[in-house]
């Protein structure tokens, strides 16, 4: 395993250092109407680098059809692009994570849909053990690329200094591409 990224958000810069960097995963939604501002920079960085990218989407509650589409709305998709539920919020249940993923499933055919959750999200909250396309799973755990779960994963974040560091369960970035 060998594919290197990280997750960016509005507390990053718009320029962000990818040097030794396979994947970027960028925030683009929070919600029902929030967007982070510095997305379409993080985008273009990303891009310009070559990087394979992915977006995601932090649940709050309400109705997942409404954030689902207003994620997707954000967005104008390119072949490669991932995307991603970010489940962390206590208010959002199994079922509603499994329904925005099986929407963005079918309104974005041909990309692939991830769940992204902590550790405890996925052994103690979850009951579906449903995470789309793949899991992205993120536990601090001192041992990069061995989350302690037995469930098979696609990502792993496993830490968060100074940006959150993710590395990607793919022998290279060529199997990265083509998984995409």
């Amino acid at each position: 395993m060998s594919t290197k990224g990280i997750d960016v958000s509005s507390i990053q810069s718009e320029t962000y250092d990818v040097k030794g960097l396979d994947f970027v995963f960028i925030k683009i939604t929070e919600g029902h109407s929030y967007t982070n501002p510095k997305w379409v920079a993080q985008r273009k960085t990303a891009r310009n680098a070559g990087l394979v990218t992915g977006f995601y989407h932090f649940a709050r509650p309400g109705p997942f059809e409404v954030q689902a589409d207003y994620f997707l709305s954000q967005i104008n998709l390119v072949d490669g692009d991932i995307l991603a539920l970010d489940w962390e919020d206590p208010g959002i249940s199994g079922a509603w994570k499994d329904a925005w993923i099986r929407r963005v499933q079918k309104k974005a055919p041909g990309h692939k849909v991830i769940l992204y959750c902590d550790r405890d999200f996925w052994l103690n909250r979850d009951t579906t053990s449903f995470a789309g396309d793949g899991l992205w799973i993120a536990q601090y755990n001192g041992h990069p690329g061995r989350p302690d779960i037995e469930h098979s994963w696609v990502f792993h974040q496993y830490s968060a200094q100074p940006v959150d560091k993710d590395l990607g369960n793919f022998k290279d970035k060529a199997e990265l591409v083509a998984w995409c």
